[in-house]
């Protein structure tokens, strides 16, 4: 497979076929290409569907790529649905969320020390919608559970990875977090 538009609507028709995403491995396998040709053209395909006024997007998480729709569009999606998962998060938990993103991995009660507060319920609805896991057990006395985000996370907030996130220094107001 030589012609560039014929791989394109390839890649196209397979992201939209498996839903999920797809490791870059795996579809330069089934391609038959090399992995550096497969993230050249995915670069001019996140390219195209960034300029052009489409309905969906070309995301990277880790090394997966997935067709994903526009979050503007998650109102008409939802009607669709017939649900709204849209219910944001309560700043608790937003606290405990941000505290994982940036001192991961960590325990329960690491997090409750920055807090001041048991997270117990923060960390269910975390882990209830899959924006963290549980990522083994520290080896210390108890075996606690240590948590870290997930590739949903990655997708949620359009990253690649938690190396893209914005340095600490850049908040004001996340002192508490620099503990």
């Amino acid at each position: 497979m030589d012609n560039i538009k014929e791989i394109k609507s390839a890649i196209e028709g397979i992201l939209f076929v498996n839903g999920d995403g797809i490791n870059i491995k795996k579809l330069s396998n089934i391609l038959d290409l090399p992995v550096a040709k497969i993230r050249g053209i995915v670069q001019e395909m996140k390219l195209f569907y960034e300029m052009e006024e489409r309905g969906i997007m070309l995301i990277e998480t880790g090394n997966e790529l997935q067709l994903v729709s526009k979050p503007h569009l998650n109102t008409y999606l939802e009607k669709l649905a017939g649900t709204s998962k849209s219910r944001g998060l309560s700043n608790a938990t937003l606290e405990v969320l941000s505290i994982i993103v940036y001192k991961q991995p960590v325990t329960r009660s690491q997090i409750d020390a920055v807090r001041g507060v048991k997270s117990e319920k923060p960390l269910m609805t975390l882990l209830g919608k899959d924006l963290i896991e549980e990522q083994g057990r520290l080896d210390a006395i108890g075996k606690p559970i240590i948590y870290g985000t997930t590739d949903f996370f990655l997708k949620c907030f359009g990253l690649k990875s938690i190396k893209e996130l914005p340095s600490l220094e850049t908040f004001q107001d996340f002192n508490f977090l620099m503990k």
